[in-house]
């Protein structure tokens, strides 16, 4: 492992029920910053995510901070430090905003971070006993971030943040996750290439189970020939959209994408 390295993933391979998902994923998560997870619906990225996490049967090499993790069991990572933001958010609705947080803490990893997470997400202090179930879609997203916030990860893994989020919150959102990765490092799995260009400096694109590229995420995205090989989408100095449109998953396209893509500042 590189010593910029917080997680080095090594011929990552996945079978379920006879069926090869994953045939040797490679992929390094910087130190420091976001590194984006890219790919058309069913390239494999959720099964990566859940690979690293032990959700599912993987064979392969996973180094966190320099340590093997492969023969690790899901509650053990959790413990060594991986924060996961999974696609459905995942928050119990029956319970209150604060007691979902609660939820989260490790008692092990010290005094949970709640003046981090209340500084950036002012609004669930306020709606703090408000049950989960009744949080708009945005809201809930925070909620599953902050919940990777408050034991001093040392990698959060955010899978489609912004899926299904109308255009202001995914403004939003981006903004969380673009402060969340001043504090610890960032592996996001997303379709949105507005708020992947904003939030990534690197990025790694799967294709059929396996690691079709890897590098800067502003070359990907301003070469037109290799964002339609690779993505399928036609790209270009202001790249905008999902990365497959033609998927079920992908965000509310144009608008959406513009609206990730203005500057925090633009919002204020």
């Amino acid at each position: 492992m590189t010593p910029t390295s917080a997680l080095t993933v090594r011929d990552l391979r996945v079978v379920i029920g006879g069926r090869h998902i994953l045939h040797g994923v490679d992929l390094d998560v910087a130190a420091s910053g976001t590194t984006a997870l890219l790919g058309r619906n069913g390239a494999g990225k959720t099964t990566t995510v859940r690979g690293i996490l032990g959700l599912v049967p993987r064979t392969g090499s996973v180094l966190l901070a320099g340590e093997e993790t492969v023969r690790l069991s899901t509650h053990t990572l959790v413990r060594r430090g991986i924060g996961y933001a999974p696609e459905d958010r995942g928050v119990f609705a029956a319970l209150t905003v604060a007691e979902n947080l609660r939820l989260a803490e490790r008692p092990a990893a010290g005094a949970p971070a709640y003046d981090l997470v209340y500084d950036l997400f002012p609004e669930l202090r306020h709606r703090s006993r408000q049950l989960a179930g009744t949080l708009s879609g945005g809201q809930q997203q925070m909620v599953a971030i902050a919940r990777t916030l408050l034991n001093g990860n040392r990698l959060v893994i955010a899978d489609e943040p912004t899926k299904g989020l109308a255009p202001k919150v995914v403004t939003e959102v981006a903004q969380v996750l673009e402060r969340a990765a001043e504090a610890v490092p960032v592996l996001l799995v997303e379709q949105n290439l507005a708020v992947v260009r904003r939030l990534a400096r690197t990025c790694v694109v799967l294709a059929d189970g396996r690691t079709a590229h890897r590098g800067p995420t502003d070359a990907l995205l301003t070469d037109p020939d290799a964002a339609r090989r690779l993505l399928g989408v036609a790209t270009g100095p202001a790249a905008t959209g999902p990365a497959d449109r033609r998927g079920p998953d992908g965000p509310d396209a144009q608008t959406a994408a513009r609206a990730a893509a203005r500057p925090a500042e633009a919002d204020a």
